[in-house]
Parts: structure tokens; sequence; C-alpha cells
């Protein structure tokens, strides 16, 4: 029974250390929202759209995260299917693009100033 621990425990400790554990690949999935600043709101709007219609994603979607037990974190092996783990990445994507659409304001109408006398 100590062996079979024993060998458990250090196969948690190498999955940590691999880059392969739960938490760390979830972590990969937020994306910074300033890459897509360059992008034409129009273009980020589609490509935006487009990612949600493909993997079957509302548009507001954003990125979500397990709560392994207390701890072991770092530890827990990423056991996610290959197509949650492409649609995971994809909610980060999209949240990111969302990011980027909100602080340019884009997709508001322009603001009309208008200039008009005092009644």
């Amino acid at each position: 029974m100590r062996w079979n621990m024993m060998v458990l425990a250090s196969c948690l400790a190498m999955t940590g250390c691999m880059g392969s554990s739960m938490s760390e690949r979830q972590d990969q999935d937020v994306q910074s929202s300033l890459q897509y600043d360059s992008v034409p709101c129009d273009q980020l709007l589609a490509q935006r759209n487009g990612l949600a219609q493909q993997y079957h994603l509302s548009t507001d979607a954003k990125p979500s995260f397990s709560n392994p037990a207390m701890g072991f974190g770092p530890f827990t092996p990423d056991m996610r299917s290959k197509s949650k783990r492409d649609t995971d990445l994809a909610s980060g994507k999209i949240d990111a693009m969302n990011r980027s659409l909100e602080r340019r304001d884009c997709g508001k109408p322009s603001k009309q100033k208008k200039f008009a006398l005092p009644s």
C-alpha cells in the first residue's frame, strides 16, 4: 500500500512539473485582449462571431475553471478531451475579443455632437 502511495505521489509531482496540469492549462485559456486592439472593429466582430458559431458558444462566453481539491491544482493532470480543451480555449479568445471591443467602444453608435444655442 505504501509503495502505491509513493508511486502515485511521484506521478502527481511529475505531472505538475511537466506543464500539463489542469490549473496550468486552464490558465493558458485566458487571453490578453491587447493583441486584438490593432484589428479593426468590424473584422474583430466577425472573427468573434465566427469563433462562437464554430464552437457553438455564445458571443459573451468566458473561460471556465474547475475547482480541484484544495492545494492539488498544480498536480492534477489535465484529463479534459481535446474538444473540451479547444472549446475552453475558444471561450478565452472570445472573452479577450469582447474586452477589446468594449474598451474601444466598438459596435456602439458614435455620439452625435450637437451644437445648439441654449434656450
